[in-house]
């Protein structure tokens, strides 16, 4: 069954329950609903073995637990001789029995149920007569790995969580990660390790501290097993969403992950997996949502840990937590001499820039920078997020990098490198075909300057170009320290009713003029440049009288994306223009006669 007939299956569900439901809370019940299926499908044909163990150890009065999971050959079972199917030869008691048939799953699948809140559902659907109708439609429909891979599913799930989260109109920071981003960044990540990807039984972790369903990890694993099928994926997530969550669980328990690894709560005011790190790491937080209600808990973290914890660096403003997730992920990070870690992250353009010098967002990219972590910048086409149209930026960080790449950051545009969908979904009109993940990659992994020749249309290294036009960067090298800036406080004098220079009566300042807090100003000096050589230079000439404050100065870091891929476009001709606009009263003035007969 194709995706989307699946996805269009399970949305009928919707028919039954109009009326009874808003159309908010549809995911409530298909949600829970497509998780036991799912489940059930996966255990059918162990079903009658793990019942025939359990009564033989019942009767030996032995714990039946690690055998029952022997015999299902996965890390859950179910004990009752129910299944779906079977619940449909009992209408009049199906609630009851739909009860006793979930009780008897094994713990972690009981807790998965729980986050769904699946027991108010199950009552609330009996009431309205519907349990048994709902239950009917999905006992019709096939979702063993076999049918429905975990890809497919893993789609499935993420499409009609899209379609409640537009019903109930959740905010654009709500979002999930397309397929085709993620197959991207995991490229990313692994193209460096050639070990993971060769060697025979290596072991590698990875982590997603906002895991949504596990679509991340999930193609992260696919991708491994691809190339490597003798590897094997350790994945550690954290979600606060229950709904997410309990997906999540259940996408990791049929892929025999271990689902004690995966974390019920709210990544960056509890970490759920203190003192634990990783090879890899990858996360998609919210875009530009504010963390108010934690504040208290990160401020607390902040100032009592210092640089022992995840907010060291400095805290950015309450109004957008992004950086907050990449502070937390640096510190998930195993150290270089134990092999290092690289991880990938999606933020929206703020980041790159927000705060002048001193300010919080601007000590976190600081940090960053002078710890030679940023590897590389990746920016997105816009409309390539479900909910949310906005520009996105892939960073990959990363305490490994090899001998070419440190001390130096590299910023690809891939903002062109897109095809339109033949049918958007949600805000989401863009896609990245195969073709453009291979070619980002390349030009990650080649780690050089890339420019497309106006002439040629074609790509050139930069040191190829000797003479003429450079063309339209595309791929970008930079130091680290071209990043940073010092901002310089320049002071002038006071000056009396008459014109004299005032004075400073006391302080250390005694005797030198007074600085007149009104023509205050500052600049921003490139970090490799000399100050007072800039000084002379650039503003000197223009106000003789002004000095630097020196106790002021204060150095920054930001990352001006689009400003080092600019190309500047000259102006249209004069003769052009006024060609134009003649055209155009020409045609306004017909219109106008026209009126008037």
């Amino acid at each position: 069954m194709s995706q989307q007939n699946l996805s269009s299956f399970i949305w009928s569900v919707a028919d039954l329950l109009r009326g009874d439901y808003k159309q908010s809370e549809y995911g409530k019940v298909i949600l829970p609903f497509t998780v036991l299926r799912r489940l059930d499908c996966v255990l059918e044909s162990t079903k009658d073995a793990v019942l025939k163990e359990k009564e033989k150890r019942d009767g030996a009065g032995i714990n039946p637990e690690p055998f029952l999971l022997k015999k299902a050959g996965l890390l859950f079972y179910n004990t009752s001789p129910l299944d779906i199917k079977k619940l449909m030869g009992d209408q009049d008691n199906i609630a009851e029995n739909m009860y006793s048939y979930i009780q008897a799953f094994s713990p972690a699948v009981r807790d998965i149920f729980e986050c769904f809140d699946f027991h108010t559902q199950v009552q609330r659907l009996a009431k309205a007569n519907l349990l048994y109708l709902v239950t009917e439609k999905f006992a019709n429909i096939d979702l063993h790995p076999e049918v429905v891979s975990n890809e497919q599913m893993g789609h499935v799930f993420e499409e009609l969580i899209r379609k409640f989260a537009e019903l109930s109109n959740e905010t654009a920071g709500e979002h999930f990660t397309p397929r085709e981003v993620i197959r991207l960044m995991v490229n990313l990540l692994f193209i460096e390790d050639d070990d993971a990807l060769t060697k025979p039984g290596i072991v590698r972790s990875l982590y997603d501290p906002t895991a949504g369903t596990g679509g991340m990890l999930s193609v992260a694993e696919d991708h491994l097993s691809s190339q490597n099928p003798d590897a094997r994926l350790v994945m550690f997530g954290q979600e606060l969403n229950g709904e997410s969550y309990a997906i999540c669980k259940a996408d990791m328990l049929i892929k025999g992950q271990d689902i004690s690894n995966i974390i019920h709560g709210n990544t960056l005011s509890e970490d759920g997996l203190p003192g634990k790190q990783f090879d890899y790491m990858l996360s998609n937080p919210p875009f530009g949502v504010e963390w108010k209600k934690i504040e208290k808990d990160i401020k607390k973290e902040h100032e009592q840990q210092g640089f022992n914890g995840r907010f060291g660096p400095g805290l950015p403003r309450v109004s957008d937590g992004s950086l907050l997730f990449l502070m937390h992920l640096i510190s998930k990070m195993r150290p270089t001499k134990d092999g290092g870690s690289r991880f990938g992250i999606v933020l929206n353009g703020s980041p790159l820039f927000t705060g002048s010098a001193g300010s919080g967002e601007s000590e976190i990219r600081r940090y960053v920078l002078e710890n030679d972590l940023l590897e590389a910048i990746i920016g997105l086409p816009t409309d390539m997020f479900y909910n949310t149209g906005i520009s996105t930026y892939i960073w990959i960080v990363t305490n490994r990098k090899p001998e070419h790449r440190k001390g130096k950051v590299q910023l690809i545009d891939a903002s062109n490198m897109w095809q339109k969908m033949r049918k958007s979904l949600g805000s989401k009109r863009k896609e990245l075909s195969d073709d453009h993940i291979a070619e980002i990659t390349r030009l990650f992994g080649d780690a050089k300057e890339v420019y497309i020749d106006p002439e040629t249309g074609k790509q050139i290294i930069r040191k190829a170009i000797t003479s003429g036009s450079v063309g339209t960067p595309i791929s970008r090298i930079f130091k680290n320290t071209d990043f940073g800036y010092q901002t310089i406080t320049v002071e002038r004098p006071e000056l009396d009713a008459k014109g004299k220079v005032v004075k400073e009566t006391k302080g250390k300042r005694k005797g030198l003029p007074k600085p007149d807090a009104k023509l205050r100003d500052s600049e921003d000096v490139p970090l490799g440049d000399d100050i007072e050589a800039y000084f002379q230079r650039e503003v000197v000439p223009h106000v003789p009288d002004a000095w630097i404050d020196q106790e002021k100065t204060k150095i920054g870091y930001e990352i001006p994306f689009n400003r080092h891929f600019y190309v500047f476009k000259p102006p249209r001709e004069l003769d052009e223009i006024d060609k134009e606009l003649k055209g155009v009263t020409d045609r306004i003035v017909k219109m106008i006669g026209e009126l008037s007969q």
